[in-house]
């Protein structure tokens, strides 16, 4: 257990069944490159792998962004994403939605927000997380701050706390390294 989770921090990663997070900031190091013909943004691969291992455990995965984008939705399908939410209006509602279709509440959701619009569903999931440069209020809101920035791993140093919490990571460990 990092010396930054307590007790109390890792109960919640323990109950985590829902994991969802923004993209831009999170996912990404916030970058967005625009050319003449597409946009492109630039993904973690250790985001990426912890991703589908945390999924593959049992965990559903979710994104929520305001802002569409082709590249996002790419990355999601190549992910096989259970929810990708994009476009305008509250993420509070977005999750709301998702936790109807899943039957799961708020204290299953780990949430991973870095900006403004991600304040109302950090202030209301189980866990919730945030990136080394995330704003401010978005670290107040925070039960856990990354060592990491976004989109540098900071996704999956997030799960691999769930997957230790949850008492998976050893295991996971031991299989890949025979």
């Amino acid at each position: 257990m990092s010396s930054k989770v307590t007790k109390a921090l890792n109960a919640r990663f323990a109950k985590v069944k829902l994991f969802l997070c923004d993209v831009d900031g999170i996912l990404t190091d916030a970058s967005v490159f625009i050319g003449q013909e597409q946009e492109t943004k630039r993904f973690h691969i250790r985001d990426g792998l912890g991703l589908i291992t945390l999924r593959k455990e049992g965990v559903k995965i979710g994104w929520i962004s305001n802002r569409p984008s082709a590249a996002t939705t790419r990355r999601a399908e190549e992910l096989k994403i259970d929810f990708l939410e994009q476009g305008k209006g509250s993420k509070v509602l977005a999750v709301q939605n998702i936790l109807a279709s899943t039957g799961l509440n708020w204290e299953e959701v780990c949430y991973m927000g870095d900006d403004i619009v991600d304040l109302g569903v950090l202030r209301r999931v189980g866990v919730a997380a945030t990136v080394a440069d995330a704003i401010t209020e978005a670290k107040a809101a925070a039960h856990y701050v990354t060592e990491l920035s976004g989109g540098h791993g900071a996704v999956r140093e997030v799960i691999e706390l769930i997957l230790k919490a949850q008492g998976r990571w050893d295991r996971l460990v031991a299989e890949h390294s025979a």
